[in-house]
């Protein structure tokens, strides 16, 4: 059981995080404030505001961040006074309604999932109980305003990372504990396949290290209700679980656990931490041996030294 350093942040739900060259720390939260972080937690700044629920974080190559806001799709905020602009918000005249996380390749291209095209971030649980499996791997190109759907049928298309030399990127579907790889170069490019199955628990956000590996959040153990709403329950189960209070619903797991895997998808690192007093990580980053998470529904970072 690992130990874990906490960094509160004011704002709830800091659900991804990301690092700066110089070890600055980024997180946005639910009342969409986008916050830096210096490395030592001692001194925080609110950039801007989204105006929505800032989720995945990534560097774009103009130096500013972008946000993949669940509500207003995927916006660029320059560091220096949070301005905004909106890069997409639409996929074929059609609005997104849970656009999730990024991994942008060294051309500048920008691949990105929308969750679902049935449910918003505000009924997340709704998708999981439901498997739409309409999540998608989108790409947006340098330039353009309308992405492609490059992956389509993902259960609960999540975390996006990209491979050191941007060869391919990766996918997380929470539904199914999976993660998928689409090839952008080389001779398998435009090959979607499955990259590591049966993981041991949901996965969330994902994302390149330092350290080359992809590094995984367990946002909850398999749950056996989920997995009978998966696989056995006939519709009108499923029906009756959807209109059910929130409490009787299935439920993630109070844990704080991440992994990483190599580029064969070989598992080198798997980590629980002490869930006492932070869980559910859902964002994590690993900078030169130092691993920060981030959280759904904590009021704080959280952070561990390999």
């Amino acid at each position: 059981m690992r130990a874990i350093t906490i960094v509160p942040v004011p704002g709830p739900g800091a659900e991804d995080v990301l690092i700066g060259h110089d070890g600055t720390v980024y997180t946005g939260t639910d009342d969409g404030s986008v916050f830096s972080v210096s490395p030592d937690g001692n001194h925080i700044r609110r950039i801007g505001n989204t105006g929505g629920r800032p989720l995945g974080l990534e560097w774009l190559p103009d130096g500013r961040l972008l946000v993949c806001d669940a509500k207003r799709g995927l916006l660029a905020m320059a560091l220096a006074d949070g301005r905004i602009e909106t890069l997409t918000d639409s996929v074929a005249g059609k609005r997104m309604l849970f656009c999730n996380n990024a991994a942008v390749t060294d051309d500048g291209t920008i691949w990105f999932t929308d969750t679902s095209t049935r449910w918003g971030i505000e009924e997340w649980k709704s998708d999981l109980i439901e498997n739409t499996r309409t999540g998608r791997l989108l790409r947006l190109s340098p330039g353009s305003t309308e992405p492609e759907v490059i992956v389509g049928g993902l259960s609960f298309a999540n975390g996006v990372a990209k491979a050191p030399d941007s060869s391919f990127v990766v996918v997380a579907e929470t539904g199914a504990r999976a993660l998928r790889r689409h090839w952008i170069t080389g001779e398998q490019a435009g090959r979607t396949e499955k990259f590591v199955t049966d993981l041991p628990a949901h996965p969330d956000n994902i994302a390149l290290g330092s350290d080359g590996l992809i590094w995984v959040t367990y946002a909850s153990p398999t749950d056996a209700a989920l997995t009978f709403l998966h696989t056995k329950a006939k519709p009108w189960v499923k029906a009756a679980v959807l209109r059910a209070p929130d409490y009787l619903k299935p439920q993630p797991k109070r844990t704080a656990r991440v992994a990483a895997y190599d580029l064969t998808g070989t598992l080198v690192h798997d980590v629980t931490c002490d869930a006492a007093k932070w869980y559910m990580a859902t964002g994590v980053r690993e900078h030169h041996g130092r691993v920060w998470m981030g959280s759904l529904i904590q009021p704080a970072l959280a952070c561990f030294d390999l």
